[in-house]
């Protein structure tokens, strides 16, 4: 093979083969408080595009690690905001990507990148758009005993693409906490 990409990708996948193999499937179950500041949808009538808001809402992960570092999360989030003299703004976001781990006896630290698609409605057009969103950022779980542990932080940054005749891009904070059922594979 005179393709060195080639020959260090096969490398690394007969390296962790037997790893993958050792442990055995691994699935993690996450659900959680989160807290967001980020844009209502701008068509709201009255309200400047840029103007943030608090909002609060759940989320729900499901990770499969093929092995001890590497992991593939489906996320779906939801979030309600009732504001003074408006209706509530909804927004649900369901977010798929990669997640890297660092490994240690009593925590888990990990970065993820997850992309997908973002929903919103307002109460007081109730009209609905889909957009694109993306979430990047980390947190930490703590073990508690083998099948549980605790997510004290995750943060991100949560980018989404909601029209809003300015830049119709809206950078917006993430946070969340919540507990983690690990399931399968070594703990």
């Amino acid at each position: 093979m005179r393709n060195p990409f080639i020959v260090a990708l096969l490398l690394l996948i007969s390296v962790s083969a037997p790893t993958a193999m050792a442990q055995g499937s691994k699935l993690d179950l996450y659900g959680g408080y989160d807290y967001v500041r980020y844009n209502v949808n701008p068509r709201i009538s009255g309200l400047p595009p840029a103007e943030l808001f608090n909002a609060n809402g759940a989320s729900g992960q499901v990770a499969y690690y093929p092995n001890s570092w590497l992991g593939l999360v489906g996320e779906v989030s939801s979030y309600a905001l009732a504001r003074r003299g408006f209706a509530a703004t909804h927004q649900i976001s369901y977010l798929f990507g990669p997640r890297i781990n660092l490994r240690h006896a009593r925590y888990v630290l990990f970065g993820q990148v997850l992309l997908g698609r973002v929903w919103a409605e307002d109460g007081i057009t109730f009209g609905s758009v889909t957009v694109f969103g993306i979430a990047a950022g980390g947190g930490i779980d703590v073990r508690v005993s083998r099948h549980i542990a605790i997510r004290p932080a995750q943060a991100e940054y949560f980018l989404t693409r909601f029209f809003d005749g300015n830049t119709n891009r809206q950078n917006n904070f993430r946070f969340g906490a919540g507990i983690v059922l690990r399931l399968g594979g070594k703990q």
